[in-house]
């Protein structure tokens, strides 16, 4: 429990920080793009590679995977239910919804929360491949589909080998796969770089927070409470249900599969919804509320848990 709550100290420490350079407009109104930008194209992409070399693949696949696709599903599946039966938003406001209740910021809040609270940095590498990979290019299809805008086929099928994120994911699983040994010439220089990945993100993120005002949508607040509320309380205690009665996982095994189902609506929903301009409020809003109840919903689970 002490290290949950000092975990979440320090990557809050940094995201005020942020914040406050934001409010003061430290680097200018630039700043904020600038590291989103070096932390996804250069820092995360060296991160993921120096960590997932290093690990041992078969552990993070099978189970764990299978529990958070289960609850990001179930999440998905109920604000779907819901809009159908009492607002009936049009598909691609709906799609932007259920998103936000069940596809997680394994990157930006993800790596840190990885890090400091479960001292385990690979844990998120599945989740991060199952939502590029699969989930990211089936739901642009449904909003191209939905909008009729001229996306093509190809460049969305392309888009998870294009993100530096997956390739660096991917270039370090080869190394793990095949047991090649990275010179440190190259190793090196890679590990400081990632090494850079955390802070930056997470200080984007506290600029990121500046000058927001939630629940201001005309599709209403009731879709932002109830994908907040499913993705807060509701996906991470399906997690708890499946991981511990559906797959018999041991304490630890729980505790991760709770905490990562407890992480924020990940900011790619709000960049999808601005792409087709449809729901972008809602996506905004959902972000930022889930971000705001995530560490609170973390710290009571590994209170219960322990």
């Amino acid at each position: 429990m002490q290290g949950v709550v000092t975990g979440f100290a320090i990557i809050g420490v940094v995201i005020v920080a942020g914040y406050v350079a934001a409010r003061l407009r430290i680097g200018g109104p630039g700043a904020r793009e600038a590291l989103n930008r070096v932390g996804f194209f250069i820092a995360s992409p060296a991160l993921l590679f120096t960590v997932v070399a290093d690990a041992d693949l078969g552990r993070l696949l099978g189970a764990p995977l299978m529990v958070q696709l289960t609850a990001a599903l179930t999440a998905a599946a109920v604000f779907v239910v819901v809009n159908r039966l009492w607002w009936r938003l049009r598909v691609p406001e709906a799609t932007i919804g259920a998103l936000g209740s069940g596809y997680v910021n394994a990157g930006n809040i993800g790596l840190p929360v990885a890090i400091y609270v479960l001292d385990d940095a690979t844990a998120v590498v599945p989740v991060i491949g199952l939502q590029l990979l699969i989930v990211s290019p089936l739901v642009l299809l449904l909003l191209d589909s939905a909008t009729s805008r001229k996306v093509s086929l190809g460049f969305v099928v392309s888009q998870p080998v294009r993100n530096p994120i997956i390739l660096g994911a991917l270039a370090g699983a080869a190394v793990s796969l095949t047991g090649v040994t990275v010179p440190d010439i190259v190793l090196a220089p890679l590990e400081i770089l990632g090494g850079a990945a955390v802070p930056m993100i997470l200080l984007a993120f506290g600029m990121s927070l500046h000058g927001s005002r939630p629940l201001r949508g005309e599709e209403g607040r009731a879709p932002v409470v109830v994908a907040t509320v499913l993705k807060a309380l509701v996906m991470p205690a399906v997690a708890f249900a499946v991981a511990r009665f559906g797959f018999g996982l041991d304490d630890a095994a729980v505790a991760t599969a709770v905490t990562l189902a407890a992480l924020p609506t990940a900011q790619n929903i709000y960049n999808y919804a601005a792409r087709f301009r449809r729901g972008e409020v809602l996506a905004r809003d959902t972000v930022l509320m889930t971000t705001l109840a995530s560490p609170l919903v973390m710290i009571v689970a590994a209170a219960l848990l322990t």
